[in-house]
């Protein structure tokens, strides 16, 4: 037995469909949305990304803490490429 789709749990939209594919702040997620720990990097910031390129920050998770970032792959594979890394980016905030 399925969990059936997934939901949102908390907020105004609490109990209403999760929008898959769309970011915390709404947009569609592609190449060069990032997810941070917000209360390190606000939404809207731009980092540069080496390797990757730019992008800049849209979304949240809940295990994002701290100076983390996860960047957005067209697919599993492409992530699972990339890897985990270690390194220093530049940033902008807004």
């Amino acid at each position: 037995m399925g969990l059936g789709p997934a939901v949102v749990s908390s907020g105004p939209n609490k109990g209403r469909p999760k929008r898959v594919g769309f970011t915390a702040s709404g947009t569609r997620a592609a190449h060069g949305t990032l997810a941070a720990d917000t209360a390190v990097l606000p939404f809207g910031s731009v980092v540069q990304i080496p390797g990757y390129g730019y992008g800049r920050v849209e979304d949240r998770g809940g295990a994002i803490k701290g100076k983390c970032l996860d960047l957005w792959f067209p697919s599993h594979a492409e992530a699972m490429q990339w890897g985990r890394k270690r390194m220093n980016v530049r940033v902008w905030l807004p």
